[in-house]
């Protein structure tokens, strides 16, 4: 297994040092990985999400600078949350959302609309928001997925916002430039997410996922926000999609 060393340890540390990091839908999951590690090199944490037990949870248990609980897909609480920003930020995070499964002859108008609130929408109001408020060579990352590649019943709306979701990605790149704008696309990934939408049959996807896997287990939280990290570091970044599912959409898994 490779193993940081601590030269490249300290050049993150010193690269995020003192850095402001919005993470929206920063109380669990990979969203609260990322913001637990950015703490770890230096950064500066503003957490939102949806759930206020849960964001208390992260203020104690590293250091904050505020955290708000909100719907992120509400364009207008979204907006006031940037408007009472104290400060210019450095980098956001997106990891708020989940996907929406059905097959898109059964989704009605809502359901869709929901979808693309979640995604879609909600990564070009941030973009929006951006403006004026990330320092130049700052970042968006987003959250996407490699599981939609593969068409199958049920997975309709997925699929579409797999497509698009890179494509929107490089257009915010060269819109909201020189902010740099990513999307991360992860497969299977044992989140708390993950539990609830699995529920009895978690392990055993586990079991099948460490089987087929060329990687030989599952992919972690931490994984992907070692990833978010090195997307924030390296200003060479922008415009790209960048998969992290173990060689998940490569084998039957």
């Amino acid at each position: 297994m490779s193993t940081v060393s601590p030269a490249s340890r300290t050049r993150i540390h010193q690269e995020l040092q003192g850095q402001t990091i919005i993470v929206i839908g920063g109380s669990a999951g990979i969203g609260l990985e990322t913001a637990r590690r950015a703490s770890a090199e230096g950064a500066k944490l503003i957490l939102t999400g949806r759930n206020p037990e849960r964001l208390q949870q992260a203020a104690d248990e590293f250091e904050t600078l505020r955290t708000a609980a909100f719907d992120a897909t509400d364009s207008a609480q979204l907006d006031q949350f940037f408007q009472d920003l104290p400060g210019p930020i450095d980098h956001i995070v997106v990891t708020a959302g989940r996907p929406n499964y059905g097959r898109l002859i059964d989704l009605d108008s809502g359901a869709v609309r929901h979808a693309l609130e979640q995604h879609l929408l909600l990564y070009i109001a941030v973009a929006r928001n951006s403006i004026h408020k990330v320092r130049p060579g700052g970042s968006l990352i987003f959250m996407g997925g490699t599981g939609g590649r593969r068409t199958a019943l049920g997975l309709g709306i997925v699929t579409t916002m797999t497509a698009a979701l890179p494509a929107l990605t490089a257009s915010l790149a060269l819109e909201v430039a020189p902010v740099r704008v990513n999307l991360i696309a992860a497969g299977f990934v044992d989140t708390p997410l993950s539990a609830t939408l699995l529920g009895d049959e978690l392990e055993n996807r586990r079991n099948q996922l460490r089987a087929t896997l060329p990687i030989g287990r599952v992919v972690q939280p931490e994984d992907v926000a070692a990833l978010a990290l090195h997307l924030m570091t390296n200003t060479a970044l922008t415009g790209a999609t960048y998969d992290i599912d173990g060689g998940q959409q490569f084998v039957a898994a």
